[in-house]
């Protein structure tokens, strides 16, 4: 059985990764800052996990508390405050920074004993189109006219740390991928695409083989060249 630990798995692009992986056959523990709001997960069959990533000590707690280990899907992530230039702090960006990058690290690095100790260990980091240059400048894209400067920042490095830790941990599966415009909370569900079109990519990568790919960026068509 393949156990996997999704953070930010309450609702949303987490909560529809946690369902189609337990139909997929994994054990999934769902990880959210509060479990009183797991309901969701829980009635899935997902087993309920509290695990902050702004918290060393929630982390530590969370991953000392399972079994094992084979799957682990960074998704827990915020917008943030700062929409363009003229609300833009060093605080806004710090904060959004410390959950979408040093969150994802600190999880990963709390989480590699258990992933070592599996015989097939996968690492799906989730980013953003928004962070890829090349869709930041191309006219058309949906990501075209977004302003937000820290967001857009924290999935750039998201990108970048995922194929430096693939070329770290070269008997891992490390990915990361791009759910595309997707109806969430994060743009008012003003998004085109369905959370299930939006976990095509995350699922597929959380799924992979040890003969899958590593160190790419995925959306729900395919690998996004570099």
């Amino acid at each position: 059985m393949t156990t996997t630990l999704i953070t930010g798995a309450n609702k949303s692009l987490g909560l529809e990764t946690a369902r189609r992986l337990i139909d997929a056959g994994h054990t999934v523990y769902a990880g959210m800052r509060d479990p009183a709001t797991g309901e969701a997960a829980r009635a899935l069959g997902a087993h309920i996990v509290q695990l902050d990533v702004l918290d060393q000590a929630s982390v530590d707690a969370a991953l000392g508390a399972l079994p094992a280990l084979d799957v682990l899907v960074n998704n827990a992530g915020v917008l943030g405050t700062s929409f363009g230039v003229d609300d833009l702090t060093p605080e806004a960006m710090q904060d959004v920074l410390e959950t979408n990058v040093v969150g994802i690290i600190r999880v990963t690095q709390a989480a590699l004993p258990l992933l070592r100790a599996s015989g097939q260990p996968v690492i799906v980091n989730v980013a953003s189109g928004v962070g890829w240059p090349r869709s930041l400048h191309t006219e058309g894209t949906d990501e075209f006219a977004v302003p937000v400067i820290p967001y857009a920042a924290s999935k750039a490095a998201v990108i970048a740390l995922t194929v430096q830790y693939a070329k770290n941990l070269p008997a891992f599966r490390v990915n990361v991928s791009d759910p595309g415009y997707t109806a969430t909370d994060f743009n008012g569900h003003g998004g085109h695409q369905s959370v299930t079109e939006g976990t095509d990519a995350t699922v597929h990568l959380a799924l992979l083989g040890g003969d899958g790919p590593t160190g790419e960026f995925h959306n729900r068509f395919g690998r996004i060249d570099y």
